[in-house]
């Protein structure tokens, strides 16, 4: 009765005074939001920055995100405003700071967006440092060569059946007709086959079929997507929210896409767990069993490198190759270089070794204008301020940054400073990688390409992978036989999601080389 009596009360104290009650909840809203306002008040960007995550948003729905960022930074500098919690920098300086400086953690808003299963972490999505640093301690050796012996044996027999693809089904003739071949569908077929093969010992098998097994790949894409739209309308959280969330995201139990992919990861992992003992495979799987990885972390680690293992080295392979088809002489010195080598075959019969494609002056330039020029990955990344505030440089000018700060990066931006690499900056020429002759403007600009991976503890576990898989790939690919565009005038169609593109019908002709 006294409850009853007291809560009777309070409504008819609300109902009294609903005027004053709502004009002070208005007051404390608009103060708040004043406050927020001024924190960031000394860091330039555009006036409603500072008010509202709208225009931010807007750009992720419209999957031109990282062109908003490019935008802002071109036009406000190397730190720029993008929320009222939120900044953007596009010096390496301050971006290889803030991934090496103690107290700086991943912010949540993005990594739990970017989760693959229903409320379980993985290395990219971890967001709490410490425990981030312990997986990473136990999964890093997976990715090497020193544990992974079978890593470049793996390669090779990818890009083996990707050559043999191309000349069963879409070998032109001079003069004859075009057989096209949608270059980035097959590129993601080569990338999921190979890290399969790399992570659990099993090749899914799409170069040998030719075909988009169980629809992975499309749902892979449609999942970028949907989860796209979900975090531009500040939604990302119900995929993750108890009980609706199951229902949301993809599970084990789906029949077809993203969900038949989890299943059949999950089916070839269990299977190797069941046989630990008596295998003696030496890859990446067996490397994270081997150094403590067990159970529902296990299937996390592997499956999270059937999207991230794949998704950003199909494409850096398409920037590149889309820019040196478009560039002639490109395209033959790069093959000169690479007949002058093959020409030695030092290394006998075969695929390429990887420690002899890394000594080729031209086509590491080729590949380093390519990340360049059309970097894989160009989402924020974003970190959090550690509590206490932080003061950054920028260009010689001191900056603090209160604690709980968003930070992001503006990847484009940073690729393309004219102020080093000039005001063909926009332009595909791997030329400057050669004919630089200030050593320290050289040493400066290798730094930069190599954040294409991340920086410190934050750098991507897959970068010998990937870079093994680009290497081995164009050397191959321009050693046997000869490329065009099939319509110049519009050679793909894509769209960007989470900072990763998404590339399709990206048609090409090609033809056997004369040897």
């Amino acid at each position: 009765m006294a409850v009853s009596q007291t809560l009777t009360q309070v409504v008819d104290l609300v109902s009294e005074h609903k005027v004053e009650i709502t004009v002070a909840f208005v007051a404390v809203y608009f103060l708040s939001q004043i406050r927020t306002y001024f924190k960031l008040a000394h860091v330039p960007g555009p006036w409603f920055a500072g008010w509202s995550d709208i225009p931010h948003n807007w750009s992720i729905w419209n999957e031109r995100a990282y062109q908003y960022y490019y935008d802002i930074s071109e036009r406000y500098g190397k730190i720029a405003r993008i929320g009222p919690n939120s900044v953007l920098s596009s010096s390496p300086e301050v971006w290889i700071h803030v991934n090496t400086k103690p107290g700086y953690r991943r912010s949540d808003w993005y990594f739990k967006a970017v989760r693959v299963e229903y409320q379980r972490d993985n290395i990219f999505s971890q967001a709490d440092t410490e425990k981030h640093d312990a997986t990473r301690k136990k999964i890093a050796p997976g990715y090497s060569g020193r544990e992974n012996l079978e890593l470049e044996g793996s390669v090779d027999s990818r890009v083996v059946a990707f050559l043999d693809l191309i000349r069963r089904n879409y070998l032109s003739v001079d003069g004859g007709p075009v057989k096209k071949m949608d270059l980035a569908k097959k590129i993601q077929f080569f990338t999921m086959d190979v890290i399969s093969l790399v992570a659990f010992g099993t090749t899914f098998g799409m170069l040998d079929r030719d075909s988009d097994i169980n629809n992975f790949v499309k749902s892979s894409e449609d999942g970028l997507l949907i989860g796209n739209m979900f975090m531009s309308l500040n939604l990302a959280w119900l995929v993750q929210a108890p009980v609706i969330g199951k229902f949301l995201g993809p599970s084990p139990k789906d029949k077809t896409g993203f969900g038949a992919m989890m299943r059949e990861t999950f089916r070839y992992i269990d299977e190797r767990v069941k046989n630990a003992a008596t295998d003696t495979r030496r890859d990446m799987l067996a490397s994270f069993y081997r150094h403590g990885v067990r159970g529902d972390e296990l299937r996390s680690e592997v499956l999270e490198q059937m999207v991230a293992g794949s998704d950003t080295t199909a494409g850096a392979l398409r920037g590149i190759m889309l820019h040196v088809l478009g560039t002639p002489r490109v395209q033959k010195k790069l093959q000169e270089e690479i007949d002058a080598v093959h020409a030695k075959r030092t290394w006998g019969d075969g695929i390429v070794p990887h420690a002899v494609a890394k000594q080729m002056p031209y086509m590491q330039a080729v590949i380093r204008e390519g990340l360049r020029i059309w970097p894989p990955v160009l989402n924020l990344l974003p970190k959090d301020v550690p509590a206490g505030g932080d003061t950054i440089v920028v260009d010689g000018k001191k900056v603090f940054l209160p604690g709980g700060t968003c930070i992001g990066v503006s990847t484009l931006a940073m690729h393309h400073d004219k102020e080093l690499y000039g005001e063909d900056a926009d332009v595909f020429r791997p030329e400057r990688w050669l004919l630089e002759t200030d050593q320290q403007k050289l040493a400066m600009m290798t730094r930069i390409n190599d954040l294409t991976f991340g920086h410190g503890k934050w750098q991507c576990l897959g970068k010998p992978v990937a870079q093994m898989e680009i290497n081995k790939m164009l050397f191959e690919w321009f050693r046997n036989f000869d490329w065009a565009v099939a319509k110049p005038s519009k050679p793909w169609r894509f769209t960007n999601a989470f900072g990763l593109f998404l590339i399709n019908d990206f048609y090409v002709r090609v033809m056997e080389r004369e040897t």
